[in-house]
């Protein structure tokens, strides 16, 4: 049987909430005109929160989730640092045969962008974004898959 590892995208490798949270603020005043949207107001769980701005979307604003791919490959390197110590276990599971999957409560798009930032995406086979991405992702690697949230449980599968 394969290794595999599901990794928490915003846990192990790099936390999106800032970027994120900067990214409705900029919605908030770059559509003002079309559609109000008070980023304080949205649930702190960034799924609930995208069938929220699906709504707010449907009032003339369009494709938001464009938009936040946009705002997110030009702001990226601001707010996400690719870490060598994450990098090099992604690279010894990788060259050791792990299976390497990433989950996220944030939309796919901030999620894939994170991840190209994070000198992650050459590695991770498969990402589930959204609401119940860590169950969706456990089912496609198997019951034997191994959870890392830190950086810390990533590095020690490595070096395990």
């Amino acid at each position: 049987m394969t290794p595999a590892v599901a990794v928490d995208l915003d846990g192990a490798l790099g936390d999106t909430r800032a970027l994120w949270e900067s990214f409705l603020d900029d919605a908030a005043r770059r559509f003002a005109s079309i559609a109000p949207l008070d980023p304080e107001a949205l649930p702190d769980d960034r799924a609930l929160a995208a069938e929220e701005l699906d709504r707010w979307a449907s009032t003339g604003v369009g494709d938001w989730r464009a938009a936040l791919e946009r705002f997110a490959e030009d702001h990226a390197p601001v707010y996400l640092r690719p870490s060598a110590e994450a990098s090099a276990a992604l690279r010894s599971l990788s060259a050791s045969g792990w299976r390497i999957g990433a989950f996220t409560d944030a939309p796919e798009e901030l999620a894939r962008v994170a991840l190209a930032q994070l000198g992650a995406a050459r590695r991770v086979e498969t990402v589930e974004a959204g609401g119940g991405s860590r169950e969706r992702l456990l089912e496609r690697l198997g019951p034997a898959a191994v959870v890392a949230v830190t950086p810390g449980q990533l590095t020690a599968l490595a070096h395990g």
